[in-house]
Order: C-alpha cells, then sequence, then structure tokens
C-alpha cells in the first residue's frame, strides 16, 4: 500500500506544481512595474514544476503518464516564453 500511497502523492505533487506554475504565468503583466519579480517567480515555479514532474514519472499508472506528458508539453512551452 505504501507504494500506491507515494504513486499518488507524486502525481498531486506534480499536478499542484503544474498549476501554480500556471498561476505565476497567469500573473505575469510587461507593464507591471515589478515584472522582473514576477518572472524570477515564474521560473521558479518552473524548476519546481520541472522536477515534481520528473519525479512523479518514475511511479505514475498509465492514465497518471498520460497527464504527465500533457503538462511535460504545456511547462515546455511555458520555458520557451520565459526565455523570450
Amino acid at each position: 500500500m505504501p507504494y500506491h500511497k507515494n504513486k499518488r502523492q507524486a502525481f498531486e505533487a506534480a499536478q499542484q506544481a503544474y498549476v501554480q506554475l500556471q498561476e505565476a504565468f497567469e500573473s505575469m503583466h510587461y507593464e507591471d512595474p515589478d515584472y522582473g519579480h514576477q518572472q524570477k517567480l515564474a521560473g521558479q515555479e518552473l524548476d519546481e514544476a520541472i522536477q515534481a514532474i520528473q519525479k512523479a514519472h518514475v511511479t505514475a499508472s498509465e492514465h497518471q503518464r498520460k497527464q504527465l506528458e500533457k503538462y511535460s508539453a504545456d511547462v515546455a512551452k511555458y520555458k520557451q516564453q520565459l526565455q523570450e
């Protein structure tokens, strides 16, 4: 049973990191005076999401893997956007 608990926890952590990444990017506005700070926070959320998704892949079920692949693709788009 601990294996299933770890699998679920790892997936939920990846899911939460992905949501936090989305929120960080949604709060970024180029016109804001604190845009640089927002961009830095988004970069930190990006790194955390990448790590959480990679960890979750290790124990993920087939269904979870499909969702994690979607998250990974979206994270790659966010990463590209942040580098522009």
